[in-house]
């Protein structure tokens, strides 16, 4: 199939030439948290199936945006991981997810699937500098049965899926909580109050985990139309 273009002279065009096809870009999104399996991205993207998948891998890699890589062991699997172009996506992605809390996410519609590692990229996207300033900590991250963690490096994150060797603070929480956050209907300290979350471990880390992630406000973009 010839790939679609815009026929633009313009780096904006360039770019959605390249990841403007649908579940290009929510692939790139998997990958971004590290290399990932064709099943773990299969289990991850409900509804993509397995020939659109393959050819949207195969579209990466010839666009130079992901190659295929060994996992470690144990694992000693292949997988894809993203390139040095496709790791620069990075902050463009997390703009988006940002703009999404804000602008579109709201509540789940009917029908809608939802997958706790999604939560990775949001919080990093909620990641708040100043907050973490001095502090050196690994948080580990708990929703349902998925787990990732947060490693905090004097005002630098970066998200992980999976779980941490030696947390410094661990946090549970069901993923009707986690839902209710996002949709900022709930926050964290929230949550611990009711019992839908929990949290333990060192006592500084504990402490300063509240100001680390800053949810966006929720605001509608329907337009106010004035009286007169």
């Amino acid at each position: 199939m010839e790939q679609r273009t815009y026929n633009q002279y313009c780096a904006t065009a360039r770019t959605l030439d390249i990841i403007g096809e649908r579940w290009t870009l929510l692939l790139i999104r998997e990958l971004l948290t590290g290399p990932k399996r064709f099943g773990d991205l299969q289990a991850s993207l409900r509804g993509l199936g397995t020939g659109l998948l393959a050819a949207r891998l195969k579209h990466l890699e010839r666009e130079g945006l992901a190659h295929k890589v060994t996992l470690p062991p144990p694992a000693r699997a292949a997988a894809y991981a993203l390139t040095e172009a496709g790791e620069e996506l990075g902050p463009a992605v997390l703009a988006l997810a940002r703009w999404g809390m804000t602008w579109a996410l709201g509540e789940p519609r009917e029908g809608e699937t939802f997958h706790p590692g999604w939560a990775v990229l949001g919080l990093e996207a909620c990641f708040v500098p100043d907050a973490s300033a001095g502090l050196h900590s690994v948080y580990e991250f708990r929703v349902g049965d998925e787990m990732f963690h947060a490693l905090v490096d004097d005002g630098q994150v970066r998200m992980v899926h999976g779980p941490a060797q030696r947390p410094d603070a661990s946090i549970a929480m069901s993923e009707d909580a986690l839902i209710a956050m996002a949709a900022g209907r709930s926050s964290l300290g929230a949550a611990i109050e009711d019992g839908s979350a929990s949290v333990s471990g060192d006592a500084e880390a504990v402490r300063r985990l509240g100001g680390l992630f800053r949810l966006p406000v929720p605001k509608t973009r329907k337009v106010e139309q004035a009286s007169g």
